[in-house]
């Protein structure tokens, strides 16, 4: 038996769109500070791109919403539903953007 007797594209196909949300779940939880930047070895914070992702696998859900099977559906939601309460979490903890005075020193000089 060769290989393309073996191939189901559906089958294929799910485990791209499952692989392809789990590496933006990942990049999102990077993003919040949740694990360590591989590249650095630390951890960042960067709340705009975090959203900009979340808003991505929101996206994504919107367009293959009645396309996915119960098990894609599903995985889909509670990733999304983890990442809201993790970017809450997260915004909450993050410092506050400094002020202007703070930014540009008190006598408005940088």
């Amino acid at each position: 038996m060769s290989e393309n007797e073996n191939f189901n594209p559906d089958e294929m196909n799910k485990a791209l769109f499952i692989q392809l949300i789990i590496m933006l779940a990942t990049s999102a939880s990077q993003q919040m500070g949740k694990l360590v930047d591989r590249s650095t070895g630390k951890t960042a914070v960067n709340l705009e791109a975090a959203q900009a992702t979340i808003d991505l696998i929101d996206m994504l859900e919107a367009k293959t919403r009645g396309n996915l099977d119960k098990e894609e559906a599903r995985m889909v939601k509670d990733t999304l539903m983890s990442l809201k309460l993790t970017f809450v979490e997260a915004g909450q903890s993050a410092p506050p953007p400094p002020t202007v005075e703070q930014a540009t020193g008190p006598s408005g000089e940088s």
